[in-house]
């Protein structure tokens, strides 16, 4: 997942040209491209972007590493509510368009399995969902609702990108 923090083509960073993610827009906002040349000469010519890239590489090994644990070990609540909060953070505002089919998708877990979950945050007054629609009321509820993953995450993309 990646926000106003983050970029889509780190990889290049390290010499590989490919990736094997599939990026898909989500939300709406602004972004900037550039060629993966013109890209790569800002990399060799400045020595912050290159750092800068590289701690954010650092930041994405390790939220793939705690999300695979996640996956395994944490409950579709936790879970959902751990994404919901990521999504939050990188959306900028309380409501963002999204179907518990692509929530069922992100998660790995059938559609009835969101929800459910959904259902549960719903009623524990933390979100609001209606067709394609979740609005966070109680972000602070959803912390605690949320596995621990989130608050590593958290930690660590303000201590290496802030």
């Amino acid at each position: 997942m990646v926000g106003s923090e983050g970029m889509l083509g780190a990889q290049l960073a390290t010499g590989v040209r490919t990736s094997p993610l599939h990026a898909l827009v989500q939300g709406t906002g602004n972004s900037w491209r550039a060629s993966a040349s013109d890209f790569r000469a800002e990399l060799e010519s400045s020595a912050t972007l290159k750092k800068c890239v590289n701690r954010y590489l650092y930041v994405l090994m390790g939220q793939f590493a705690i999300s695979a644990g996640c996956l395994r070990f944490h409950t579709i609540t936790h879970r959902l509510a751990r994404w919901l909060l990521m999504t939050h953070d990188r959306a900028h505002k309380d409501s963002f368009h999204v179907t518990h089919e692509f929530l069922s998708n992100m998660l790995g877990v059938r559609r009835e399995g969101i929800t459910a979950s959904a259902v549960k945050l719903h009623s524990d007054g933390l979100i609001e969902y209606t067709r394609g629609a979740v609005t966070v009321l109680d972000r602070s509820g959803l912390e605690s609702a949320a596995c621990s993953c989130y608050d590593i995450d958290r930690r660590s993309y303000a201590k290496l990108l802030s």
